[in-house]
């Protein structure tokens, strides 16, 4: 049996859970602004207790390695990172985008069309990617800014589901009859499960001296205004 820690920060979620062969056995999250420097270690230790596990029982750490917010991913990748030095153990990554989109999937019944992932990034742009039925990128990870034409074309063919704190923003933008939004949390580490146990059947392991987390815009340093 495989068993693999997962850490999902790469929003406003900090979430830790814990699966078996590619289920979820134990989760741990919450959605609040800023804690997961203080919570996330804290969660994790909460899952281990609930599956009834010791450390060295994991086979495999996995980890949301973005696109996302940069702090959120600094603290999930090197809280992960930290747990496979001290407990040698493989580091999986996981793509958040195709993590919400498999949540998705999961929870609902896509007979046909497309789901969209979008994480915000400030003002009308989103981190995005389209994905399919099963999971295929349809079109790839990037930054987008949203107008009435994004999307125009897949929206003309097909239904496109939106998700994600990304979308919400965009609903009145992109009115299209064949756009429709959720309103779900999907950014959860018990979403991982499938990813993270087909990634560890592959071998498709991360160097862990070398990972770093999947930002896709640099960090943007601001100076707060004087008073």
């Amino acid at each position: 049996m495989i068993t693999i820690l997962q850490i999902e920060t790469a929003t406003q979620v900090c979430s830790a859970a814990i699966s078996q062969d590619g289920k979820t056995i134990a989760l741990k999250e919450e959605m609040a602004s800023n804690i997961h420097a203080g919570s996330l270690t804290l969660f994790i230790q909460s899952v281990m207790d609930s599956a009834g596990l010791k450390f060295s029982e994991l086979d495999a750490i996995a980890v949301s390695k973005g696109p996302g917010s940069y702090t959120g991913l600094r603290i999930g990748v090197s809280t992960a990172k930290g747990l496979c030095f001290a407990l040698d153990k493989p580091l999986i990554a996981i793509d958040t985008l195709q993590m919400m989109a498999g949540g998705f999937l999961k929870a609902e019944s896509l007979q046909e069309g497309l789901v969209c992932p979008m994480i915000d990034a400030r003002r009308m742009e989103v981190f995005t990617a389209v994905f399919d039925a099963q999971l295929d990128y349809v079109s790839p990870v990037e930054a987008k800014i949203i107008d009435e034409q994004s999307f125009e074309s897949l929206l003309t063919a097909q239904k496109v589901v939106f998700i994600g704190d990304g979308a919400a923003k965009c609903a009145e933008t992109l009115q299209h009859e064949n756009a429709h939004f959720s309103t779900a949390n999907f950014n959860s580490a018990g979403n991982m499960s499938a990813l993270a146990m087909a990634a560890y059947t592959r071998g498709k392991f991360e160097d862990v001296a070398y990972f770093e987390p999947f930002y896709l815009k640099d960090f943007v340093f601001t100076t707060p205004k004087k008073k």
